[in-house]
């Protein structure tokens, strides 16, 4: 049975392929089409999944969307009738969206897919009547012969979400939490799995969102909202609590973790365009910082105490959770389970002995979701898949990567042993040299784990600046993680032994002994965003870094992701090879392939020029 699910029309759009309960492929669309958090149809990352799965259209069984437009539709409704008339700009760019073309939504993804592979259009199962999708499901989903159209159906935004965590993580039973902006009412919720079986116990509705009011900082601090919340993270270790008082006042926090926003000082219930209003300025005393402007100690002050105050939140859900649940293990999920130091915390203070949050934790992942809450909870098939890495988009041969630096014109060396390459790579490493680094399939989700990577020696003090200003032309404060050999994880870093930490999606502390040896890894704070690696799972990247630990006794490489500022990662030999020639990359090692060469002097100042025109082309004159 293959099923494909979509997520797609308000973040990041993405697609993923499950064939009798088995993950094949799953890819966002901004990869291929270069635009990123693009969010409409996701029509090459489709044709990528089928591709990568050997079948077209006509081979689909089912299609299952993360989310439910109608249930969505009523609550933008509901709430631009409630702050009438301030949402009166609201009413004009919804209305239209959503009469033309939302409501609509089940044909529209109909025809795209028909266009897509020429194969049958799927059958939309509508709906609209507010019917849950295991009352929407049953034979009907299957193909038929005398029904030979996948069936389009339509899963809860925070059920996908915990789907997309536990089914499939290691855990036949766990605790879930779910939490993100808004799906249709829901912007927060728990409960539990077992078995094939999720019951999500109790929610928190819009507008009340630890993930938009997380939106309402980084849109103060004149970052881009859905786009630059790891600006917050990264920037918070350098501030202060100063201001945690203020955050207290706009934002009850209950023991239990569940809270309630001030919405007087919130816009989100009535713009489109504007997450807080006057009063919050007022209240912080500051107006919002301008793009690109000074980071202040203000700023600073603000990310830190908002992060901490989004912690607090997460840690007492997870402890009354917990509680309430009795079970020890807890999958996180949404957009608010990528905050590593929020996931680090909840792992250590709220009861639990241990959490799994899948790479895709935000919207791509309800693709994922999707497809396998269908597949183990609807149709009730027994769980037989866990995420142990994040490969799932597409990988190029070395004929294929050939092909390109001969078109591109590259002057490449081919080194036909592996041994030769990596020894080759950790040299170029250990010599202060950063390494785009591109092999084998693509990662799924918003990090580089060691397939589309750059990397370079954590010892240096001075890496971190020399990759922010010339390689990824962003802010100077933003940090970078480190890749670790699994077995000597807790030697560097304040965890257990044998601890698995794959998805770099867990913050501990690097141990006090250590911090000078990794400079480049270690955050203001102490901390480091660990990926840990094992050679079953990360195969030729585990060996480098086994290559860089022999030369150097360090078993640690910074990691962080191929692209710069403003674009997605790299996907393609052809995007890896014009990225490094566009920036202070020293060398590219592609498949089998070693380029040291670039034609001509990078222009740094051109390429910063580039990557904010990209982020924010509204400061570009």
């Amino acid at each position: 049975m293959n099923i494909l699910g979509l997520s797609c029309y308000y973040h990041d759009a993405a697609a993923a392929l499950v064939r009798d309960g088995q993950l094949l492929a799953a890819a966002e669309e901004e990869r291929f089409n270069r635009v990123k958090h693009y969010n409409e149809f996701p029509a090459c990352a489709v044709d990528y999944c089928l591709r990568e799965g050997g079948i077209d259209m006509a081979d689909v069984d089912a299609v299952v969307f993360y989310e439910k437009p109608f249930t969505k539709f009523n609550r933008i409704l509901e709430t631009i009738l409630g702050y009438w008339p301030l949402t009166y700009a609201a009413w004009l760019k919804a209305m239209p969206l959503w009469l033309g073309h939302r409501l609509k939504m089940g044909a529209d993804l109909a025809d795209h897919l028909q266009r897509l592979t020429g194969g049958a259009a799927p059958h939309n199962a509508d709906a609209a009547d507010g019917a849950t999708l295991r009352a929407a499901c049953g034979p009907a989903v299957l193909r038929t012969a005398a029904s030979p159209r996948a069936r389009i159906l339509y899963n809860q935004h925070h059920l996908s979400h915990a789907a997309s965590a536990f089914l499939v993580s290691p855990f036949e039973e766990a605790a879930i939490i779910s939490a993100d902006g808004v799906g249709e009412w829901t912007t927060t919720a728990w409960g539990a799995g077992r078995g094939t079986r999720i019951e999500l116990h109790r929610e928190i509705r819009f507008p009340h969102s630890v993930g938009l009011l997380f939106s309402a900082i980084t849109a103060y601090l004149g970052f881009r909202v859905n786009d630059a919340e790891w600006k917050v993270m990264g920037l918070a270790p350098y501030g202060k609590p100063t201001l945690v008082d203020k955050f207290r006042r706009i934002v009850d926090v209950r023991d239990d973790g569940s809270f309630r926003l001030d919405m007087k000082y919130f816009a989100h219930g009535y713009s489109t365009k504007l997450m807080f209003n006057r009063r919050w300025e007022r209240l912080f005393g500051q107006p919002q910082r301008k793009r690109e402007a000074e980071l202040t100690d203000f700023h600073r002050d603000i990310a830190h105490s908002g992060q901490k105050i989004v912690e607090e939140i997460m840690v007492k859900m997870g402890a009354h959770v917990r509680r309430e649940t009795g079970l020890k293990r807890v999958c996180i999920a949404g957009g608010v389970g990528l905050n590593c130091v929020a996931n680090w915390r909840i792992l250590q203070e709220s009861g639990f002995d241990n959490i799994f949050i899948q790479p895709a934790a935000g919207d791509s992942g309800g693709a994922i979701g999707a497809a396998f809450y269908l597949h183990n909870t609807v149709l009730g098939r027994p769980r037989e898949f866990v995420m142990e890495h994040a490969l799932w988009g597409p990988g190029f041969t070395d004929e294929e990567v050939r092909a390109t630096l001969q078109r591109e014109g590259a002057d490449y060396e081919c080194v036909a042993g592996e041994d030769e390459l990596l020894e080759r790579t950790a040299q170029l490493i250990a010599d202060g040299k950063v390494i785009g680094w591109f092999q084998g399939r693509m990662e799924f989700g918003p990090r580089a784990l060691g397939a589309r990577s750059i990397l370079a020696d954590p010892r240096r003090a001075d890496i971190k600046d020399l990759i922010n200003s010339k390689v990824k032309f962003r802010e100077a404060f933003r940090p970078f993680a480190p890749a670790v050999l699994k077995e000597f994880a807790h030697e560097y870093f304040d965890m257990p032994e044998g601890m698995d930490a794959p998805f770099m999606l867990l913050v501990p502390k690097v141990r006090a002994n250590m911090r000078a040896k990794i400079p480049a890894v270690t955050h203001e704070d102490g901390t480091g965003r660990v990926q840990t690696l094992t050679e079953r799972v990360n195969g030729r990247f585990y060996r480098l870094v086994r290559a860089f630990h022999r030369r150097t006794g360090v078993p640690v490489v910074v990691n962080t992701s191929f692209n710069v500022r403003g674009e997605p990662i790299v996907c393609t030999p052809e995007d890896a090879y014009h990225t490094f020639l566009n920036t202070g990359i020293d060398a590219l090692v592609i498949g089998s392939f070693v380029v040291t060469h670039k034609p001509g002097q990078v222009d740094f100042h051109a390429g910063l020029r580039r990557s904010i025109a990209l982020e924010q082309p509204e400061l570009v004159r």
